[in-house]
């Protein structure tokens, strides 16, 4: 099967515009982000970067934060015996094991169904 020639407007290595962005603080994050990806090919290596848009662009960066501004952690107590119970039947590390229960709200049978259920992604 044979080729059909390339398009004479086609350029070797430039990749297509990307699509604009709805606000004008979007397309000014969106144009500092594309600095930082840029290779220099300056001599000095140094890159010139807006940092106030830079700034703005890193604090439109969604977390999800609970009271006080700190990321949100549940507090899960977890059973000693439930954590002997998975380091000696799925051969764990105990750190692991405590994870695993914290992840699950302690409930040992639903921590193991997801250590051994396949995963998806």
């Amino acid at each position: 099967m044979a080729e059909e020639p390339q398009p004479s407007n086609i350029q070797e290595g430039v990749s297509e515009a990307p699509a604009p962005t709805g606000s004008a603080e979007d397309r000014k994050a969106a144009a500092v982000l594309s600095t930082l990806d840029a290779q220099g090919d300056d001599e000095s290596g140094k890159k010139e970067v807006d940092t106030s848009a830079m700034e703005k662009a890193m604090k439109n960066l969604s977390v999800k934060k609970g009271k006080g501004g700190e990321a949100q952690k549940k507090t899960v107590k977890v059973e000693a015996g439930d954590v002997n119970m998975l380091v000696s039947e799925l051969e764990l590390p105990k750190q692991k094991a405590t994870d695993l229960l914290r992840s699950n709200d302690g409930n040992v049978l639903q921590a193991i169904l997801s250590f051994t259920r396949p995963t998806f992604t």
